[in-house]
């Protein structure tokens, strides 16, 4: 069982930033693929930003050039930073885990349609932006 806790939401304005903490804990298998994810009130759950297990990172075009994943492995965090926030990126966000192979771009669409149904995923950190 992979338990997943979130940290660093909060409230900005926007053009502010914000990092995102995501710690890691139980078994995650070796090849695994481990990203962020966000839903907005009344809007289906959204890929944000994935690597997969071979290294190759997906981004929504919406964060594109404004948000960055990372990974510690020693400390086996997860990160997200997220500059130039908008309104529109108001959301609650999630990490989450699985240990299906597949591409970033597959998990970005996959991991938001499936939910913590299928995957094992964190209770969220709420991020507001206003204007």
């Amino acid at each position: 069982q992979v338990h997943l806790a979130e940290s660093g939401g909060g409230s900005v304005q926007s053009g502010e930033s914000l990092r995102l903490s995501c710690v890691v804990s139980g078994n995650p298998y070796t090849d695994y693929i481990l990203g962020w994810f966000r839903q907005a009130p009344g809007k289906p759950r959204e890929g944000v930003a994935t690597p997969d297990s071979d290294g190759d990172i997906g981004y929504a075009n919406s964060v594109k050039g404004r948000f960055t994943i990372s990974r510690n492995k020693a400390s086996n965090t997860l990160y997200l930073q997220m500059n130039s926030l908008r309104p529109e990126d108001t959301a609650m966000y999630y990490c989450a885990h699985t240990a299906q192979r597949m591409t970033a771009d597959q998990a970005l669409r996959v991991m938001a349609l499936r939910g913590p149904g299928h995957d094992d995923w964190g209770q969220g950190t709420q991020v507001t932006v206003t204007s």
